[in-house]
């Protein structure tokens, strides 16, 4: 999928005329947004630093769900907006009323989980006239915990991802991104100034070996260690991906929740690790879920290929399960695994999966090398 091939909204929406303020929201199905978000607040991310959050907070950028808009809602600064905001920009003089091309605002954003970056919505939801005209992205990767000085420090140098180009008001605007690499913070650019409601920053997770290997034993599911779902036999309630989102779920759409089944089949997700790995125990939890978790559960692995390839080998049989409860299994022994695939009971929903163990010697040493190509 090529950068043209995603659909562009500019110029204007229509000014709000009451009713459902998201009916006339210009939005797209992009083909990376059933990947990670690594800007999700739940992993860690953060808008560290912007130069100018006059009518609204950076902070906002990153929060869970669709932006919200109350026409009512006033301040002393102006019109209340659920996003990112700055004043207008003046020019130098009378003579000189505005703004050069150069004239920008920026935030800087700390991505959750370091990771390659597929694609970015920048989303104008009720920004209709005080949009930016142009948006720019661009990306670095720095070790530690950088701070906004470090990050703008001369000799830091950043890859553009999404180049400036035009954008829309009211509008989902997506970019595919084409860089294999890991970057670890985002330089958000509105040219020259307005608001941006929402910004969703799809990708995969590039854990740090170093860091896993020090761990020893660590989760290996965990979307911030680089596990991911591959697939799901059902998405209806809640996707299957928060089932290896941090902590432990907070409520009941914070797990994966499939619709009621109405024949003898089951549900099921199939996960990715981190990679080759040895695991030693596991943890099915339906936190939150009462009168709708899975009734019995088993557990299988495949060891090298894909997810859909070959046959799974049976490493839980199905065990009943409780509501609203964290169940633990000691495994045997170490079992090696690349792909690990939960079944369900017959349906119903776990809010969280956790596989611990170790990466195996050539688990390690494939993670180190795929590190080194992205640049790590």
């Amino acid at each position: 999928m090529t950068d043209a091939a995603i659909p562009r909204f500019t110029g204007d929406a229509s000014p709000y005329a009451g009713g459902d303020p998201y009916a006339d929201h210009r939005t797209a199905d992009f083909p990376f947004t059933h990947l990670v978000d690594l800007a999700d607040r739940r992993l860690g991310a953060g808008v560290i630093a912007a130069n100018e959050e006059f009518f609204a907070e950076r902070e906002n950028l990153l929060k869970p769900g669709p932006a919200v808009f109350d026409p009512e809602h006033f301040g002393h600064k102006g019109k209340i907006m659920d996003g990112w905001e700055t004043r207008r920009r003046r020019g130098v003089s009378a003579a000189e009323p505005h703004p050069t091309a150069d004239d920008h605002d920026w935030a800087l954003v700390r991505l959750g989980a370091p990771g390659v970056i597929r694609g970015i919505v920048l989303d104008t939801a009720h920004f209709r006239g005080n949009y930016p005209q142009a948006v720019s992205v661009e990306a670095v990767a720095l070790p530690g915990s950088p701070s906004p000085e470090d990050l703008l420090a001369p000799d830091v140098k950043w890859t553009t991802l999404v180049p400036r180009t035009a954008v829309g008001g009211h509008a989902a605007n997506g970019f595919a991104v084409d860089a294999e690499q890991r970057f670890t913070h985002l330089r958000i650019n509105q040219h020259p100034d307005g608001g941006i409601a929402r910004l969703r920053v799809h990708g995969e997770v590039a854990p740090d070996p170093a860091w896993l290997d020090a761990l020893g034993t660590f989760d290996l599911a965990a979307l911030e260690n680089g596990g991911l779902v591959e697939d799901a036999s059902d998405r209806f309630y809640s996707p299957a991906t928060n089932t290896i989102q941090p902590g432990r779920s907070r409520k009941m759409d914070d797990g994966w929740e499939t619709r009621r089944r109405r024949d003898k089949g089951n549900d099921w997700i199939s996960y990715r690790l981190a990679a080759q790995s040895g695991i030693r125990a596991v943890e099915i939890d339906t936190a939150y879920l009462k009168g709708n978790s899975a009734g019995w559960a088993s557990l299988s692995v495949r060891d090298g290929g894909n997810a859909g390839d070959g046959d799974w080998t049976e490493v839980l049989p199905r065990t009943r399960l409780q509501p609203d409860t964290n169940h633990r299994f000691v495994l045997d022994g170490p079992v090696r695994a690349t792909h690990v695939r939960i079944d369900i009971f017959p349906d119903g929903g776990i809010s969280r999966l956790r596989l611990f163990g170790s990466l195996t010697d050539e688990g390690a040493a494939a993670l180190a090398a795929r590190h080194r190509e992205l640049g790590g």
